[in-house]
């Protein structure tokens, strides 16, 4: 499905998405590694297996970046013009190898650009979900949207 144009959106309007993915141990190292991240709650099964978690998290702007990147296809598919910001970042739960993860998608608000007309901003949030409905992620998230050409 591409990309919604900023008219077709409206505020309160909600996506499930459908396409969900599994975590692996290998999407969690190399993500830590391309990022220069050596925490080792990310990447040390021994510093991890002592934490109150037992066992290493799921890097959480990987999580971020997933749960965003999900939601591209019923959305935002070539009509994005630009990511202008993203607030009220949170991670309530973390997320580990062998979870699985699926979005959800809220229009919030919309708004007409003042300096481009044939643009205009959607204001999404984005909820992450682990295979057991816990919340693993939340963002409100700002896009410049392509309006449908005339």
């Amino acid at each position: 499905m591409p990309g919604l144009y900023f008219e077709d959106f409206s505020p309160g309007r909600e996506f499930r998405h459908e396409l969900r993915r599994t975590i692996t141990e290998a999407d969690n190292m190399l993500f830590s590694n391309m990022t220069l991240n050596p925490q080792p709650l990310h990447i040390d099964f021994d510093f991890a297996s002592r934490t109150e978690w037992g066992k290493p998290l799921v890097n959480s702007i990987f999580t971020l970046g997933l749960m965003i990147g999900i939601s591209v296809g019923e959305t935002t598919l070539g009509t994005t013009v630009a990511n202008l910001g993203m607030t009220d970042v949170t991670f309530p739960h973390p997320l580990f190898h062998g979870d699985t993860v699926h979005v959800t998608t809220k229009v919030v608000s919309m708004r007409e650009s003042r300096s481009r007309p044939d643009r205009g901003i959607v204001e999404f949030e984005h909820l992450a979900y682990n295979q057991d409905e816990v919340l693993v992620a939340r963002c409100i998230r700002q896009a410049m949207m392509k309006k449908r050409p005339a």
